[in-house]
């Protein structure tokens, strides 16, 4: 992928280019030609709709323009209005070239430039676009094709799949708060299998207390279910004979249950079904053994990753995926937050999700499983953990720190530390890394309650209180 900066794709504009602003509609689109020098070539806005003869009628009135200014190239702008550009950005990259978008934000602030009103017309809206594609504020859209336009739409499936079932969790959820709210005690998911297979048969209390105990048990047993017994259908049955749930509407509850059961089945068999796809359709990119390889990583987060992401190949550094995902550093440099670094948010928000998810599980599950080591057998030492801490862990901690609370013994403040907090989180992850950091001894203070009486407080270095965040 070409990153271009602003200069660069302002000097890739010359004048030898039509600039095409085109406002998209669901059903009819608006297009303005543009020179290098903003002057309009167009009469009036040209229209055209959302299907093959409309999109042809687009080309050839582009063409005429193009070839009776002697114009060799041609840069279509366009907003990305939900997924109504989709088929036409599409077709333009089919005819050779490469569509634009501009910042549906940048439109709303720009379009005032010219009257000084935000009104929002078909004839003003391509304007503002074309003039921002002159001045170079515009992106290339990646449009996937092939085998990753497939994953992307069968991650889509899967999120919106997943997205069902917890809504139906939820209801299911409602239900047994209304008619069977004991059932939290004897499950502590709404959808376990042993509980699901009785609700299929005796939905309400009343209908539990009637089957009992052995029937609650032969229910499991018909089904050859493993880790249900006698010591489970008693407390089922003991909850359902202590119930307080509502019994006014038998039969719609059931009724409502039942529903429910048959959709959130419904679903999850839809899911088992994606999921077997997804991992067919994974197994055809060239470099996903490596990715699978990484520890804590999963089909779902590859999916996702390649989804969001699609030909790792058109990257030609690392840090153009963390901007994607929205991961960029940005500083303020003025007023009273001089010098605070934060992440920009400006991104793919689901590939940053699953960045973000997954990263932190994986550092969760190794330290979690450091503790359960540590409690199952207190003799064990442990070397060191500071290999499991690494920059972008560190630096997630530094900006959950309270920058307004004191300074630390070392006399550090949040704002001085993140002056220059790239070269500090280096030189800290060396320092755990070969096992030369060593905490400062905390300063004890006597803090006045309003009692009268005084409580400890512990008082560290910013870069101790940074581990202990991070541990």
């Amino acid at each position: 992928m070409n990153y271009n900066t602003q200069n660069a794709k302002i000097a890739s504009i010359t004048e030898k280019t039509l600039i095409i602003g085109i406002d998209v509609g669901s059903e009819t689109h608006y297009a303005r030609a543009f020179s290098w020098r903003n002057y309009e070539y167009s009469k009036k806005p040209f229209a055209f709709s959302n299907d093959e003869a409309g999109f042809a009628a687009f080309k050839e009135w582009m063409d005429d323009i193009a070839e009776k200014l002697e114009m060799e190239v041609i840069i279509p702008g366009m907003e990305p209005t939900g997924h109504y550009w989709l088929n036409l950005g599409a077709y333009l990259q089919a005819q050779g070239m490469k569509p634009v978008h501009v910042n549906p934000h940048h439109v709303k602030k720009s379009k005032e430039l010219d009257d000084n009103n935000p009104s929002k017309n078909d004839r003003k809206d391509p304007k503002t676009i074309a003039g921002l594609v002159n001045e170079g504020r515009f992106s290339y859209p990646y449009i996937p094709t092939g085998i990753y336009a497939e994953i992307r739409n069968l991650s889509n499936l899967r999120i919106q799949t997943q997205e069902e079932i917890t809504r139906i969790k939820n209801r299911m959820a409602r239900w047994f708060s209304i008619y069977f709210p004991e059932i939290k005690d004897v499950y502590r998911n709404p959808d376990a299998v042993s509980g699901l297979m009785v609700i299929k048969q005796a939905a309400l209390p009343c209908d539990i207390r009637e089957l009992g105990v052995e029937g609650v048990n032969k229910i499991w047993r018909d089904a050859r279910l493993k880790g249900a017994g006698i010591k489970r259908a008693t407390t089922l049955v003991t909850a359902a004979e202590h119930s307080i749930g509502n019994t006014e509407a038998p039969r719609s509850a059931r009724k409502e249950i039942r529903n429910l059961l048959e959709d959130y089945e419904g679903y999850k068999k839809r899911m088992d079904e994606l999921m077997e796809e997804i991992e067919k359709t994974l197994s055809e990119i060239p470099y996903i053994d490596k990715l699978m390889k990484i520890n804590g990583i999963g089909i779902k987060t590859v999916s996702c990753f390649i989804a969001e992401v699609g030909d790792i190949g058109r990257f030609d550094n690392p840090k153009q995926v963390q901007k994607l995902a929205g991961y960029a550093i940005v500083a303020d440099s003025s007023g009273k937050h001089n010098g605070e670094s934060r992440i920009s948010h400006r991104g793919r928000k689901r590939l940053r999700y699953y960045l973000h998810s997954e990263v932190g599980q994986i550092m969760t599950t190794k330290l979690e499983r450091i503790s359960e080591l540590s409690k199952q057998h207190p003799e064990m030492k442990f070397n060191s953990i500071g290999h499991l801490i690494n920059i972008e862990m560190l630096k997630e901690c530094h900006y959950k720190m309270d920058g307004r609370k004191a300074v630390g013994i070392d006399g550090i403040s949040k704002e001085e530390y993140n002056s220059n907090l790239d070269n500090n989180l280096k030189q800290l992850v060396e320092k755990l890394k070969n096992k030369s950091y060593r905490p400062r001894p905390a300063r004890k203070v006597e803090m006045p309650k309003e009692n009268g009486k005084t409580r400890p407080l512990s008082i560290y270095s910013y870069e101790d209180k940074l581990v202990q965040e991070a541990l």
